[in-house]
């Protein structure tokens, strides 16, 4: 990335911030995802204004999903970060920067044609492209993503599209992500969003790809083989219901291996989590943004594509390197 700010920052500190930023420019794929969404972008060369640069407002758009900005928030950020404005190629002092508007009008352009599940398969076309991604194996979670509850807002009422459910004793209003990991590598291969009370089971056998030969999920999952959508050729290996293991007799052998397969099986499940964490505490992605759930449903498949990339940017830089 080129210096944007006219030489007139003397820091030559090599900040957090920055070395995520240089390690995400070199991995992200921008050749492929720039000819993925131009055809559907204006095109520069007509009269009038010039449209921004795919590559530049697609910069923009994953910024603010790295650091949890809003279309307004990310436009101020342009103007008070000469980071961001150097990652993202603006280093013109003379041409305008985005505003919000722009920035809006490109969020939804992704949305209107459900680009987002299409960069989502682009980079996973990639990584299995450089062995990254095995095909014989899914693992399938879900986790609850908190909405505003509020109605204190033009219409007066919560989001007609979202839920509550209980989990435990404790209420939650909000969506559901369920998605369908790579058993080996543990990347997301597959997306859905939902109510917060759908059923995790009902959305199970969606999440596979279809060439995988077994499928793993917590208690929660217990009857996905049974259900119509379920696919003959998949083994399905679901965990015991909690008190039904703790049950289990210490001094029969049987059980014990029984108990030992378990524990294999939730060291296998136990990758799903670490998707979870990079866009929870990573990318700091707590609460929806948006209201339906189509919306929030297309900026967690970006989310689960850019945290791929985070999860195996020391193997994509050494092949570099």
């Amino acid at each position: 990335m080129k210096q944007a700010d006219l030489g007139l920052n003397l820091s030559n500190k090599r900040t957090r911030k920055r070395e995520f930023l240089d390690q995400m420019d070199k991995v992200v794929p921008w050749a492929e995802l720039v000819e993925l969404v131009a055809p559907h972008c204006p095109q520069r060369g007509r009269r009038g204004r010039q449209p921004y640069e795919v590559g530049v407002l697609l910069r923009i758009h994953f910024l603010q999903q790295w650091f949890g900005l809003s279309d307004p928030a990310m436009e101020e950020a342009l103007h008070e970060v000469p980071l961001y404005r150097e990652f993202a190629g603006l280093q013109s002092w003379i041409e305008p920067l985005p505003d919000e508007s722009t920035i809006q009008r490109f969020r939804h352009t992704l949305e209107e044609h459900k680009l987002a599940d299409k960069m989502l398969a682009t980079v996973n076309d990639i990584l299995r492209g450089k062995g990254l991604m095995m095909r014989s194996g899914t693992v399938v979670d879900a986790t609850l993503i908190a909405a505003p509850s509020s109605t204190k807002n033009s219409s007066g009422e919560r989001d007609p599209e979202m839920h509550q459910t209980k989990k435990g004793n404790q209420w939650y209003f909000g969506g559901k992500s369920h998605i369908g990991v790579d058993a080996a590598s543990g990347l997301v291969h597959t997306a859905k969003f939902t109510a917060a009370n759908a059923a995790d089971v009902t959305e199970a056998n969606s999440l596979l790809h279809g060439e995988e030969v077994r499928a793993f999920g917590d208690a929660g999952y217990q009857g996905a083989d049974k259900r119509p959508d379920a696919p003959d050729d998949v083994e399905w290996h679901v965990a015991m219901r909690p008190g039904k293991r703790r049950a289990l007799d210490k001094s029969d052998p049987v059980q014990v291996l029984t108990d030992q397969i378990e524990r294999v099986e939730a060291s296998i499940r136990s990758k799903v989590e670490h998707v979870f964490r990079v866009v929870k505490c990573q990318f700091g992605f707590r609460k929806v943004r948006y209201r339906g759930l189509a919306k929030n449903g297309a900026q967690m498949s970006t989310l689960y594509a850019l945290a791929n990339l985070w999860l195996v940017r020391g193997k994509l830089l050494g092949m570099q390197a």
